[in-house]
């Protein structure tokens, strides 16, 4: 049996988020947000070889050694998958194990608001799930493609580094394609699927230009693209998009946003007042008439006020959904002033 087992045997049983192992440290699992000492004995160079050798193939550990990188997903005794990413830092090796859970909870499950299952109406354009690492991205696109998958005939196809949640093929057809294994790129894996007569793409990130540059274009011809960025508000989302490019291309980039933002969902996890679990605080917004126009003309502050504008649609600023999680008591002013992006509303 792998010697890590019995590390993944212990975040399984406190309910933990990830795996932490770095050598000269402790191993440490996080739950509920929090870094919690897994075990004492202290991390040495040849235990970590032996941790992370023994679960990864032969030609990933191969490619770990000679690039001092390696995402992969691992599955635990057929019931437990985990995204893992093996580094190397200046005091050896280290890596860092993301539990994902074996079950797509839904929409009502993760407590999303309904107004969410409207995206799965839409036939073309771009919706983006952003916030920071760890916030629960992946989770809620699983739901929202799970809720497609029961509901619609579509062709889907996901590309992900690794592929977290694997779906079981309802009415929907689902392809899932890991980057790095099935594709090269996020970039050529969006060029693919564009030709394959598909109606949905997911794609697990949109990390650089021309990927952006691909999806844009994707939702430019018809079809429904999700992705993710790593911000935390609507309007940082179409500022870092629209930054990504020369000053040659905004023009144009932002006509193309402009009239294909269907919606963004900026998610945000705090933990709870009792400390036993987390809270999800929500910005959402999502396409109105003026959205274009806020868009081609730079004005990304006047979407706060289009928020605010439309709330009776679903739409909520970030401060109004952790506001609305403090007056419930799900979690405590200092939490929320954390993660508030007007802070002055929590002291």
């Amino acid at each position: 049996m792998p010697l890590i087992d019995t590390l993944f045997d212990t975040l399984i049983e406190k309910k933990g988020s990830d795996l932490h192992l770095e050598e000269g440290q402790q191993p440490k699992i996080r739950v509920n947000g929090t870094l919690v000492s897994a075990a004492s004995d202290i991390l040495t160079s040849e235990s970590m070889v032996k941790l992370l050798s023994q679960i990864a193939q032969p030609e990933d550990w191969k490619h770990f050694q000679s690039h001092g990188d390696l995402d992969y997903a691992y599955t635990y005794n057929g019931n437990a998958r985990f995204r893992a990413n093996y580094f190397r830092h200046f005091f050896g090796l280290g890596a860092v194990f993301r539990l994902i859970p074996s079950k797509i909870l839904s929409i009502a499950e993760l407590d999303l608001p309904d107004t969410v299952k409207n995206f799965a109406k839409w036939r073309s354009g771009l919706v983006l799930v952003t916030g920071p690492t760890g916030s629960g991205k992946s989770t809620t696109l699983a739901a929202i493609i799970d809720f497609i998958n029961e509901n619609f005939n579509s062709k889907i196809i996901t590309i992900e580094e690794p592929v977290e949640f694997t779906h079981i093929n309802k009415l929907s057809l689902i392809t899932h394609r890991e980057v790095g294994k099935d594709t090269v790129s996020f970039a050529s894996g969006l060029r693919t699927a564009t030709k394959s007569d598909v109606n949905i793409i997911l794609v697990g990130e949109m990390r650089d230009r021309e990927t952006i540059e691909l999806a844009l274009t994707a939702s430019e011809m018809g079809i429904l693209v999700f992705g993710t960025l790593h911000t935390n508000s609507a309007a940082k989302t179409i500022d870092r998009i629209i930054d990504a490019f020369g000053p040659n291309q905004k023009n144009q980039i932002r006509n193309i946003l402009a009239n294909n933002l269907k919606a963004i969902i900026a998610q945000q996890l705090l933990p709870s007042v009792d400390q036993s679990r987390r809270y999800a605080a929500y910005e959402i917004l999502i396409r109105t008439s003026a959205l274009g126009n806020i868009i081609q003309s730079g004005e990304s502050i006047r979407l706060n006020n289009e928020i605010q504008m439309n709330r009776n649609q679903g739409m909520i600023l970030m401060d109004d959904s952790l506001a609305e999680l403090v007056k419930v008591n799900k979690v405590s002013k200092e939490a929320a002033y954390h993660k508030a992006i007007n802070k002055s509303k929590f002291i």
